[in-house]
């Protein structure tokens, strides 16, 4: 079948790799029909992960079922079906929990297991034609009837709706409230769309991006432009003085500064200094144990220089981690379904599979107007 495959840091190709099939009673076999380049994606592409040459990427999946194991009984040949991007036993402690971003049965020794991601276990990825979904029964999200119409807004489920969730749900957000959340890329919009969801007064969004920001804006949230401006001191003006009630961090460990310095914890003390005493952060960007390419000395061993005196000072709280897709997504499916979100007013680009190595790099360099990119394998 034909595969995007990590060949090296800027390096991925469109190739010819071993057909997905059913290796395990519980597997279903998945023919894929939409699949995301995902902001964490770039890590992998940029060479700032271990991933192995040879690696499938493609871990934001929707397709058809043409295929299942004997022991698979919910799942069905035909369903239409988005694929959480963690995948999970279903019946591990964790699992059990609702954390099924941390499952404690496929990925031996880590707690958490994705497709086609660096040190996420050995699943292939879906940028591909077919992908294998281990435990079906658990991994699929059986959709509604208009799923082939609306490919584009259910395949955000797969990853960037959930996650932007996940990040409000982190930093506590209630009704009412203010929200600022650092970074527009598709997982910072997303958690400002979902701060609406959950009954936001007020959503302030800082980028630099123009058509980031005026994706923001779209949607009614204050953009902020950090290279103006101190965002802190923005933030705070328009709080007069309080600071947000919730941050929420959705760029991660490769945060810049206005002027192209990488700089891993920017985003996470200017959070510190712009959200209000006794308020919540939510921690949805990526940041990972290890960084050996890193500039900066702490990040190449996962450590960033945290103002944690001002936070602890002011009493507030963090969370963090991976999203637990299958906490959130048969409920934001509803939404979709129901018309209450249409979550891909942020895609700019719809391309065949062919066209990915291509879409990564003008996606990598940021280019104006590539907010969110979908492929397409049968295109």
């Amino acid at each position: 079948m034909k595969a995007l495959v990590y060949q090296g840091p800027r390096d991925v190709r469109i190739m010819q790799v071993p057909d997905a099939r059913i290796q395990e009673s519980t597997d279903v076999l998945v023919k894929i029909t939409t699949t995301n380049i995902c902001g964490s994606d770039l890590h992998m592409y940029e060479g700032r992960t271990n991933v192995e040459q040879g690696k499938v990427l493609g871990h934001e999946n929707l397709g058809r079922v043409v295929e299942v194991g004997p022991a698979v009984r919910r799942v069905k040949i035909g369903d239409m079906v988005c694929l959480p991007f963690n995948i999970s036993c279903g019946f591990c402690n964790n699992c059990e929990r609702g954390y099924t971003g941390f499952c404690l049965t496929l990925n031996p020794g880590v707690a958490g297991a994705a497709y086609g991601y660096a040190g996420m276990g050995p699943f292939q990825g879906g940028q591909a034609e077919y992908l294998r979904v281990p435990y079906g029964d658990v991994n699929c999200l059986v959709l509604p009837e208009d799923a082939s119409e609306r490919e584009a807004d259910y395949v955000m489920l797969a990853d960037i709706f959930p996650t932007g969730y996940e990040s409000t749900e982190l930093a506590g957000v209630q009704p009412g409230e203010t929200v600022v959340v650092y970074g527009a890329g598709p997982v910072g919009l997303m958690a400002a769309y979902s701060a609406y969801i959950k009954g936001a007064a007020r959503v302030m969004v800082v980028d630099r991006l123009p058509d980031r920001l005026g994706l923001a804006e779209a949607i009614g949230a204050i953009p902020i432009d950090d290279s103006k401006a101190s965002p802190v001191e923005q933030i705070l003006e328009l709080t007069d003085g309080q600071g947000a009630d919730r941050g929420c961090e959705c760029v991660g460990y490769q945060a810049h500064d206005p002027e192209g310095h990488e700089q891993p914890n920017l985003t996470m003390n200017n959070l510190v200094r712009s959200v209000r005493p006794t308020g919540g952060i939510g921690v949805i960007g990526v940041f990972v144990p290890e960084d050996p390419h890193a500039a900066d000395r702490l990040e190449r061993n996962g450590r960033i220089a945290f103002d944690l005196g001002l936070f602890f000072s002011k009493g507030l709280r963090m969370g963090s981690g991976q999203a637990n897709v299958k906490k959130y997504n048969r409920y934001l499916c509803r939404l979709i379904h129901e018309g209450k979100a249409k979550p891909s007013f942020l895609v700019s680009h719809q391309l065949s599979l062919d066209d990915a190595p291509e879409a990564y790099q003008q996606f990598d360099s940021r280019q104006r107007g590539w907010t969110k990119v979908i492929l397409r394998p049968a295109a």
